[in-house]
């Protein structure tokens, strides 16, 4: 019997076979692998709902995602993306996971604690697990780092961030998609519908199930962008739970998505067109 291959199977096929070609071809293997992939966007974004309390107002959340600490992002180069979040002045931070590319093989484990410590944000530091960090038996691992270096890693789980006036908002992780046990019902079913209510979930194809609940505002990353993209064309290849949404700002029914680039590269170390970021967003009130 034919076997028959889709789009999508031949863009990976031709991504494995012939990408030196595709990338010459589009803009330079030297900018692919060495330029691009050491550039940070800060991507600034406002959001404005009337959920968000007046002491909120001008709050500062800081995402960052899919570092993928290997020979390639390099500890230096997370000790690079510390000192710009730092700059930023974040009220609360966030990590959406994928920290190391293969955690039961990263050789400088003992060495990223200290650096992800010098992270300071007065509401919290919080983060969820990615794919990469669960695989390779790598949950134990990543579990230790984040908490070590003073991350509260949501696995399931709803927080509360509250000011002096009993004012508060929500920030809620869902575990990963690809190879953890997400609930969304335990997790999203009893969020509080007058709270801004916050999602981290790591692929952000989570949306499709995210939007049933009172989530007003979704976190990911995972996708990076589609790490190349083709012009005219966008991303020639996203990864699972990553195809209906690919990059930046979304509309989903009643919520906002937000798709984060990533820091580091995974599988093959180069990005065209998808400039890795830091993104902030600043919370305002209607009232």
């Amino acid at each position: 019997m034919t076997k028959q291959y889709s789009r999508r199977s031949f863009l990976k096929g031709l991504l494995s076979f012939s990408l030196g070609s595709i990338i010459t071809a589009t803009g330079g293997y030297s900018y692919s692998r060495f330029i691009e992939p050491a550039l940070l966007d800060i991507t600034k974004h406002s959001i404005l709902h009337e959920k968000i309390p007046k002491a909120f107002d001008g709050f500062k959340i800081v995402q960052f995602s899919d570092t993928h600490l290997s020979d390639f992002f390099t500890l230096n180069r997370l000790e690079t993306v510390v000192n710009k979040i730092n700059e930023l002045s974040p009220d609360l931070l966030l990590f959406t996971g994928d920290l190391m590319d293969e955690p039961n093989q990263y050789t400088e484990i003992n060495k990223i604690v200290p650096v992800l410590e010098r992270l300071h944000a007065p509401f919290g530091k919080y983060a969820v697990y990615g794919n990469h960090d669960h695989g390779g038996y790598g949950t134990d691992i990543y579990k230790n780092v984040i908490t070590m270096a003073g991350f509260t890693l949501l696995q399931n789980e709803v927080t509360n961030i509250s000011m002096l006036d009993g004012s508060k908002i929500s920030v809620a992780g869902i575990d990963d998609l690809m190879l953890g046990k997400p609930s969304y019902e335990g997790t999203l079913g009893n969020l509080n519908k007058d709270i801004f209510n916050i999602l981290l979930a790591h692929e952000p194809d989570a949306a499709l199930n995210a939007k049933k609940f009172h989530v007003d505002l979704q976190l990911s990353g995972h996708s990076h962008g589609g790490q190349i993209q083709l012009p005219f064309y966008g991303p020639l290849i996203t990864p699972p739970f990553a195809t209906v949404y690919s990059e930046g700002m979304y509309e989903v029914d009643q919520m906002k998505l937000y798709v984060n680039r990533g820091l580091g590269t995974t599988r093959l170390p180069f990005r065209f067109l998808s400039v890795p970021e830091i993104t902030q967003f600043t919370l305002n009130t209607t009232s």
